[in-house]
C-alpha cells in the first residue's frame, strides 16, 4: 500500500479535507496507507507545480517515492464548465503523480516524466470532482492497480512548458521562493553586489549573498535557497528580521505566487 500527498488550493478548508481522506480511505477497501497527508497551494497552478516539484525532490533524497502517489489539484476551470483532462503519470523517481492537468501544475516536473497518460473514462457533472471522482483513481494507484485502468498514452507536449521565471511560493516568513536557478548568476552578477529585482510590477533593489542571513538584518536579500536541486539551488528573496516576519513583503507588497520575477 502506497503512501499519499494531496497539493491542492481547498487543502486548508478542514471540512474538504476531511471529505477527501473519508473517500479516499473508502476506496481504500479497508487497507489504509501509512500516511495521508495535505499540502495547501494558492489558487495558482505555477505554486501547486513548485510544491510537487520540492516535494519530488525530498522523496528523491530523503524519503521514499517508490511507495509514494501524489495528487495534484488546482484546477480554477477557466474555460467555463469544462473541466481539465485528468492525467497519470509516472515519475523518474518511481513516485505516481495523477491530478487535472490545469495550467502549469505540472510544468515543473515536465522533464522528469517517464510516463504520462490520460484517463479518458470519466463522467461529467460533478462539482467536487476531486471526491466524487479522483479519488477512486488514487486509490488505484495507492493499491498498485493501475494495470486495471484504460490509460491512453500521451505525448510530454501535453504538459506545457515555463518560459519565464516565477515566485513559486512565498513561506511563512514572506520569502518569496523563485522558480531561478543558482546558475543563472553565473557570468552576470558575483556575490556582494546590488541585483535589480522586479516581482510583478514593482523594482527594487536586493543584495546578492550566498544565504538569506548574508547580509545585515533588515535588508532585502537575493540568495540561494532550501529549494530546487542540491546542486543548484533556486533563488529566494527574503530579510532576516525578528517579528513580525514581513520578509521580502516589506518591499514586494503585492508579491504573490505566479508572479514573473526578472533580474
Amino acid at each position: 500500500m502506497k503512501n499519499a500527498i494531496l497539493i491542492a488550493d481547498y487543502a486548508n478548508d478542514s471540512l474538504t479535507v476531511q471529505e477527501l481522506r473519508s473517500t479516499l480511505l473508502g476506496h481504500l477497501n479497508g487497507h489504509a496507507p501509512t500516511s495521508i497527508s495535505f499540502v495547501s497551494s494558492s489558487p495558482n497552478t505555477i505554486n501547486s507545480s513548485y510544491l510537487l516539484k520540492q516535494i519530488l525532490i525530498t522523496e528523491e533524497h530523503w524519503g521514499d517515492p517508490n511507495n509514494l502517489v501524489v495528487f495534484v489539484s488546482t484546477d480554477a476551470r477557466t474555460n467555463l464548465n469544462t473541466a481539465s483532462p485528468f492525467l497519470l503519470m509516472k515519475h523518474r523517481s518511481g513516485a505516481w503523480i495523477c491530478g487535472p492537468n490545469a495550467g502549469y501544475s505540472f510544468s515543473m516536473i515536465r522533464t522528469e516524466i517517464a510516463y504520462l497518460y490520460k484517463y479518458p473514462n470519466l463522467h461529467e457533472g460533478a462539482q467536487l470532482r476531486s471526491r466524487d471522482l479522483y479519488m477512486r483513481l488514487m486509490a488505484l494507484l495507492m493499491m498498485e492497480q493501475d494495470d486495471t485502468m484504460e490509460l491512453e498514452d500521451l505525448h510530454q507536449d501535453a504538459i506545457p512548458a515555463l518560459t519565464d521565471f516565477y515566485v513559486g511560493h512565498i513561506d511563512s516568513f514572506g520569502t518569496l521562493k523563485t522558480t531561478i536557478p543558482h546558475s543563472f548568476m553565473k557570468g552576470k552578477h558575483v556575490i556582494g553586489s546590488t541585483v535589480s529585482v522586479t516581482v510583478g510590477d514593482t523594482t527594487t533593489k536586493a543584495f546578492y549573498t550566498d544565504n538569506l542571513f548574508g547580509f545585515q538584518p533588515g535588508a532585502l536579500v537575493i540568495a540561494p535557497g532550501s529549494s530546487g536541486s542540491p546542486d543548484d539551488p533556486l533563488l529566494e528573496i527574503g530579510v532576516w528580521e525578528q517579528l513580525p516576519f514581513l520578509g521580502a513583503r516589506k518591499y514586494f507588497q503585492h508579491a504573490i505566487p505566479g508572479q514573473i520575477v526578472k533580474l
